[in-house]
């Protein structure tokens, strides 16, 4: 889907969903501030016991581009995605670009500007692959790999799309899609990835891949569980068969 000619110097939203994310989060709001362009962060707490929120309450004293929103309990990454969305396009001064990306710090904040870039050359959803060509993965097993190949391949089968890495959730999304496909996000957990995906295929948004390289957490604990792994997987069968039931 085509846009207009874009501004010289794009605004970006990055939502931020987090939960127990103390020991990685003043460290990568830093370094998002540290890049040369014109953002805002957003950042979306569920309530983390360990002090999340008061890190980044302390960081707005010294930045007046962060936003922080505590949920009351942990309401799922599909939720936090939408809310962050929600409040990108509340702004009187709406973003050109809204990025998501993960708290635990296995995304690079310096990658951020190359997928902008790849939105600028008429891409709606550009998503930061860590298995198309020169895409890496650091600190996995080969299990891990493995199963998570699989999943990325059965889950561009049920979208109906061939993207190599239907799961990475570093990504950048246009305003204009965000706009248009909000009200129809209804994931409430991981499966957010694959539904993004499907709804820009259905709408027939242009989705690009470029290549990153993905750390896997050094601090902290995964906060994915059985539940959420049940819902992605229930997702991908609804996508691909929903018509039958």
């Amino acid at each position: 889907m085509k846009r207009g000619k874009l501004q010289k110097k794009a605004t970006v939203a990055v939502v931020l969903p987090t939960y127990c994310e103390s020991e990685n989060v003043e460290r990568l709001i830093r370094e998002i501030e540290e890049l040369k362009l014109n953002l805002l962060t957003i950042v979306i707490d569920d309530s983390s016991p360990d002090g999340t929120a008061d890190i980044v309450k302390r960081l707005q004293r010294e930045h007046n581009n962060i936003l922080l929103f505590t949920r009351p309990a942990k309401l799922g990454l599909g939720t936090a995605i939408t809310a962050g969305f929600q409040t990108a396009l509340s702004l009187n001064h709406q973003p050109d670009y809204l990025i998501t990306m993960d708290a635990d710090y296995s995304h690079n904040p310096q990658d951020i500007p190359k997928l902008i870039s790849v939105a600028e050359s008429n891409s709606d959803l550009v998503i930061g692959s860590r298995y198309c060509d020169g895409g890496k993965i650091v600190g996995w097993s080969s299990l891990r790999w493995l199963v998570s190949r699989f999943a990325n391949l059965i889950a561009s089968l049920a979208v109906g799309m061939m993207v190599h890495d239907c799961t990475s959730g570093l990504r950048c999304y246009s305003r204009q899609y965000v706009e248009t496909v909000l009200n129809d996000l209804h994931s409430q957990t991981y499966e957010i990835q694959i539904e993004t995906i499907r709804q820009a295929r259905l709408r027939g948004f242009t989705v690009k891949e470029t290549p990153i390289t993905f750390v896997n957490r050094k601090r902290g604990k995964s906060k994915l569980t059985g539940t959420e792994i049940k819902c992605f997987l229930l997702y991908i069968v609804k996508s691909k068969f929903g018509r039958f039931f």
